[in-house]
């Protein structure tokens, strides 16, 4: 692990990202890409030293996307704060960070988009009806830019990381996706560069969400009494419920038994809003 941030280099033009990745591949080095928007914290520093231990070069990307917020969401207040992102990359192990502008990224308005049709459109989809596509298609940017042999992901995003590892499996994308457990704080609560939206009231309020499902893993038999005990200790925490469902773990497809299957789920503190999962 590196301890001194003026070691990383930081390449703000797609251009030159992958003409290095292209002089890297050349050489026989293996790269790795953790994808994120900045504001980093302990679950983003867990993906860069899995990358850090499996590949000759870890690359981490800090983009603030525009193409995945909707009209009303933060993009304007979205956290940005690339020196303290530096040195956590630097303690992290990583080689390089990719933090282009956006009209570096989009020099002409997006025309181009990469869909899933089936499920963009369900659990938090339905809220955000055009998140998806910004998504997927800044990530396959994002691996033809960077030209990635792995590409690490948290599972918090259990719907987004369902989407990325469809779209290598249909498009034939020469990466691994690699998806890591979610990092929780010692309350539950799943890690989030959002987090810091929260008072420290509605932050220790939140904690609510994980142990709902965790009660409702427990004692829940049915689809209907697991959705009713989470909803239940959520609200009662204060929260608002935008939805709660359980899908099938392995397509994504809206769950009719709790056999092998995810439980799904955003709501909000404040006006802060959060998304959590777990598994069944």
């Amino acid at each position: 692990m590196r301890k001194n941030a003026a070691e990383i280099k930081i390449i703000k033009s797609p251009a030159a990202l992958q003409k290095f990745s292209k002089k890297m591949q050349a050489q026989g080095k293996s790269i790795g890409l953790v994808p994120t928007m900045g504001a980093l914290h302990k679950g983003h520093a867990s993906l860069i030293e899995m990358s850090t231990k499996s590949n000759d070069i870890t690359i981490v990307s800090i983009f603030v996307n525009p193409a995945q917020f909707g009209a009303n969401e933060d993009f304007a207040i979205y956290p940005r704060r690339l020196k303290a992102d530096v040195k956590l990359c630097a303690t992290a192990g990583a080689n390089i960070i990719f933090a282009p502008e956006p009209q570096a990224m989009y020099p002409l308005p997006l025309q181009t988009f990469v869909r899933n049709p089936s499920i963009e459109h369900l659990y938090c989809g339905k809220y955000r009806p055009t998140h998806f596509a910004g998504v997927l298609s800044v990530v396959a940017k994002l691996f033809n830019i960077s030209l990635p042999s792995k590409a690490y992901f948290g599972e918090k995003d259990f719907q987004q990381l369902h989407l990325i590892k469809k779209m290598v499996h249909d498009l034939n994308f020469p990466v691994k996706i690699i998806g890591t457990k979610t990092i929780r704080e010692k309350s539950g609560l799943a890690m989030s560069s959002r987090n810091e939206y929260m008072t420290q009231k509605e932050r220790e309020a939140a904690s609510s969400i994980y142990a709902g499902m965790i009660t409702a893993k427990k004692t829940g038999k049915s689809l209907a009494e697991l959705k009713t005990i989470i909803q239940k200790k959520i609200q009662q925490a204060g929260g608002k419920i935008q939805y709660i469902e359980i899908a099938n773990k392995s397509d994504l497809m809206p769950a009719k038994t709790t056999k092998n299957s995810v439980i799904l789920l955003a709501c909000y503190f404040g006006k802060t809003r959060l998304i959590d999962h777990l598994e069944l």
